[in-house]
């Protein structure tokens, strides 16, 4: 079961897409749309992917910040990226803390779900219904933009 609104947001620090050290509390202050996701290069997931690619010009914009999360590497990332041209980070969480620490381990890999964490590092929004061609919209429609 995914964690709650209300919740303090877990504290995490990994590497992205090109092996930069990314943490939670570099975000801090700004929203970040957390979205943890199966693997990549598979069709729900390039769909959630590509949603959030095509709208990152206005979440940019409006100072948010996209994150996805899965149990892939830093070259499976890479290789997604760049087929598909994402313009955000991807984070590599191969041990699956994260995974852990968000409630969102489906046994191997990691559930569908996002996160909405507000810039004082609070969970404000949990969607583990997503749907992975329009969730960048979906995200916008939540924050009422």
């Amino acid at each position: 079961m995914p964690l709650t609104v209300g919740t303090d947001a877990p504290a995490f620090t990994t590497t992205d897409t090109n092996g930069n050290t990314v943490s939670l509390s570099d975000f801090k202050g700004k929203t970040v749309v957390l979205y943890f996701y199966p693997k990549d290069d598979t069709p729900g997931c390039t769909k959630q992917a590509c949603s959030f690619r095509d709208a990152q010009s206005e979440y940019t914009s409006k100072g948010i910040v996209v994150l996805g999360v899965s149990a892939d590497g830093e070259a499976d990332h890479q290789a997604f990226t760049q087929k598909y041209n994402l313009n955000f980070p991807l984070l590599a969480d191969t041990n699956k803390s994260i995974i852990a620490a968000y409630d969102v381990d489906g046994g191997g890999y990691a559930k569908r779900v996002t996160y909405i964490i507000d810039g004082d590092g609070k969970i404000i929004d949990v969607d583990a219904s997503v749907n992975t061609s329009t969730q960048a919209s979906d995200v916008l429609a939540k924050l009422g933009l």
